[in-house]
């Protein structure tokens, strides 16, 4: 019994890593492909960065889903 309850903390921990390097990828890749929009369109900056933030703000709510979802399954809350 002890072993499956490792194998679920286990999983749970490596899930909740994966979802902060996901984030991570996901908002350098969503600042750099912003940066290279507004060095060729300095004008389109204002254009550019309201929904750049946004997308990244929404990025950071489904990684923080992913790691409270992990520490749910650690303490086992729900089950």
């Amino acid at each position: 019994m002890l072993s499956f309850l490792l194998l679920d903390v286990g999983l749970a921990v490596i899930g909740t890593g994966l979802a902060a390097i996901g984030a991570g990828i996901g908002i350098g890749l969503i600042g750099g492909n912003a940066m290279t929009a507004i060095s060729r369109q300095p004008d389109a900056s204002d254009k550019i960065t309201a929904p750049m933030i946004l997308l990244a703000a929404l990025v950071e709510v489904i990684a923080l889903g992913g790691v409270v979802a992990g520490l749910l399954v650690v303490f086992g809350v729900g089950g």
